[in-house]
């Protein structure tokens, strides 16, 4: 089994080849890939390199999928006595990306 933790936008995410995850917005197009060289560990069978703080010379290959939003996040705010209230909402933009290699 082989796989890396990766990290993304201050994220660390676990992945394998093949993978789909969705990530905070990158800016890429879409069908480009994406070389990520922030690699924190790497396991190929029984072999793993754990990195201080990088793995040297490990980088995955990320393919872009598709832009989108998250789901809508209500936030509201209210006071007590004084008749205020604010209810608004917030959809994050995000990515959905596919894990080609880990090298």
């Amino acid at each position: 089994m082989k796989y890396a933790v990766i990290q993304i936008a201050g994220k660390q995410y676990r992945v394998e080849p093949g993978q789909e995850l969705t990530v905070n917005h990158l800016d890429a197009e879409e069908g480009k890939n994406i070389e990520v060289s922030d690699v924190l560990l790497t396991v190929d069978g029984d072999t793993v390199s754990i990195g201080a703080p990088l793995v040297k010379g490990a980088t995955v290959t990320l393919k872009v999928k598709s832009h989108q939003r998250a789901d809508k996040v209500r936030v509201a705010k209210y006071k007590a006595k004084s008749r205020y209230r604010r209810v608004y909402g917030h959809r994050q933009p995000e990515t959905t990306v596919e894990v080609v290699s880990i090298g």
